[in-house]
């Protein structure tokens, strides 16, 4: 289930931004991709740009719903595993003190 979800997720962000920047804008973007006349090559003006806005409203909204059900379906499966980190941790009763460093044994000189 949460494969499925990742790859929807997945592939309304490239096709998200894809339609964004096929729509006509000042700086260009993607809006001459079909010649000289743009993306409105199969469509008016008028119809182009009611077609990707409402393409951009679907793709948006899948994109939160992607969203939204990613989070809860991760969220599920780690309250399942368990309950809290910090019952998890392991706890310290006593404080540990630090360790003095012992010297290594020198071989007497006639050996």
């Amino acid at each position: 289930m949460g494969t499925v979800l990742l790859v929807v997720h997945l592939l309304a962000c490239i096709f998200l931004v894809a339609v964004i920047l096929l729509q006509r804008s000042t700086g260009g973007a993607l809006d001459g991709l079909g010649g000289g006349s743009g993306a409105s090559s199969f469509l008016t003006a008028r119809g182009t740009g009611n077609f990707l806005t409402r393409t951009t409203a679907v793709l948006a909204v899948v994109l939160f719903v992607t969203s939204i059900s990613l989070s809860l379906y991760y969220k599920g499966l780690h309250r399942q595993a368990s309950g809290s980190i910090l019952e998890s941790a392991p706890t310290q009763s006593q404080p540990l003190a630090p360790e003095t460093p012992t010297m290594p044994e020198v071989p007497a000189a006639g050996q």
